[in-house]
């Protein structure tokens, strides 16, 4: 036999205690906003290949465009909105200016991502 259910309920009883008890621990607007913009910035394609790249070394903004056959001014605005969010950052070095991930944080959310992906 085939569940043909679309996955609602097929009756309106709502569990007081359970809409109570969820409701006290929601994330605040502010805090839900925060991570939306991060998980928005990691739904591009050419960003997580950025994320990708800095997880295997550091490099400076040639070495991406290069690697990801891109111009730099197009690697340049991706890594700003990466680093608005506090997803990259970047030291200079002479005239060259390294970027790498911010911190561990960023490479076990892309790892996590992988592994979901993998899971089947």
């Amino acid at each position: 036999m085939t569940d043909k259910s679309d996955g609602t309920c097929e009756v309106n009883i709502v569990d007081e205690g359970a809409v109570i008890e969820v409701k006290k621990d929601m994330l605040p607007e502010d805090m839900t906003i925060d991570l939306s913009q991060i998980f928005k910035a990691l739904g591009d394609p050419t960003r997580l290949k950025i994320i990708y790249a800095l997880s295997k070394k550091d490099l400076c903004v040639c070495d991406i465009a290069e690697i990801l056959d891109m111009s730099q001014s197009a690697i340049s605005h991706q890594l700003r909105v990466l680093r608005n969010l506090r997803l990259v950052k970047y030291r200079k070095e002479g005239k060259s200016a390294i970027y790498s991930l911010d911190d561990d944080h960023v490479l076990t959310l892309f790892n996590q991502g992988i592994e979901h992906i993998l899971h089947q």
